[in-house]
């Protein structure tokens, strides 16, 4: 009897292996015909774009430290100046960091509403569960610069369109990271409020905020490090800012140079400045919640 139960097992075992080869050819397989797929894609891609390109990649691209050089040279050239420049456009840095905290803060708040609304065993409506979650989808899906650039036809240029566009994106955005983070939230409060008499909003504000404040902060923070640089780039297409100097420098071409680095510097150090310092308040956020 215990020959025969041996036996069995040792041919189970030995039907195990070539089972498990087979599954980790198949793998390898289909692994190494996605990346041929993507590897085609990509060539194809790119040879579309060089020919419809105004001029060929490979044919210019000897020349791309050419405009890189002539700003250095001519930045250096006038350093002197560097400081009365920098001085110059700080006005509109704080325009573009202005707009970067305004947006974020709107669409957080975006966001917050989309994800209790979005979030199963949080939603007040289950039914509405799936509309809240594509709104939030077709929020993020849309880029910044297209609903800047609709915005400008009907409101006109200025920092208006870049904070409504930049703050319907966050708020997609964030409502999507927002939701991830509510849906592993501990129930046990909201149970303890419910039987109190607590409301809908009594729950979210008591039982799950607390418990979600530290992760929805630290998303929020890292948004607006995305936000300042996203608000500098709406300025090249009239919206506003530091972004609008540097389209107004770049543009006038030669002799303006020295306007460009001053303006490259601003914004290098501005997003320095906020990457350290959101990162510090990120860690804190998150170390002081794990412990």
């Amino acid at each position: 009897m215990s020959d025969t139960t041996i036996g069995s097992a040792r041919n189970s075992v030995d039907g195990i292996h070539p089972n498990y080869m087979q599954q980790l050819q198949r793998r390898r397989l289909y692994g190494g015909l996605t990346l041929l797929i993507f590897v085609i894609l990509m060539v194809s891609g790119f040879n579309i774009a060089d020919d419809r390109n105004a001029g060929g990649f490979w044919d210019g691209l000897h020349q791309i430290g050419d405009y890189p050089a002539d700003v250095l040279s001519e930045a250096w050239r006038d350093r002197a100046g560097l400081p009365a420049l920098i001085a110059k456009y700080f006005p509109a840095l704080i325009e573009t960091i202005n707009i970067a905290a305004v947006s974020t803060l709107v669409g957080a708040f975006g966001g917050l509403f989309l994800a209790l609304f979005g979030t199963r065993g949080l939603a007040k409506w289950p039914s509405l569960i799936q509309v809240f979650r594509r709104i939030s989808d077709v929020m993020r899906a849309v880029p910044e610069i297209v609903i800047a650039l609709m915005l400008i036809f009907v409101l006109g240029s200025g920092p208006v369109p870049a904070m409504i566009a930049i703050a319907i994106h966050t708020a997609g955005a964030l409502g999507k990271m927002f939701s991830e983070v509510a849906e592993n939230v501990d129930l046990k409060p909201l149970e303890g409020l419910e039987s109190a008499g607590a409301t809908w909003s009594q729950k979210m504000l008591l039982g799950v905020l607390p418990q979600v404040a530290p992760n929805f902060v630290s998303y929020a923070l890292l948004r607006f490090e995305i936000n300042i640089r996203a608000s500098a780039i709406l300025g090249f297409v009239g919206a506003g800012g530091i972004g609008y100097e540097l389209r107004n420098a770049m543009g006038w071409g030669q002799g303006r140079f020295d306007d460009a680095a001053a303006i490259f510097i601003l914004l290098f150090g501005t997003i320095v400045f906020f990457d350290q310092v959101s990162s510090r308040y990120r860690n804190r956020l998150t170390e002081g919640q794990g412990q």
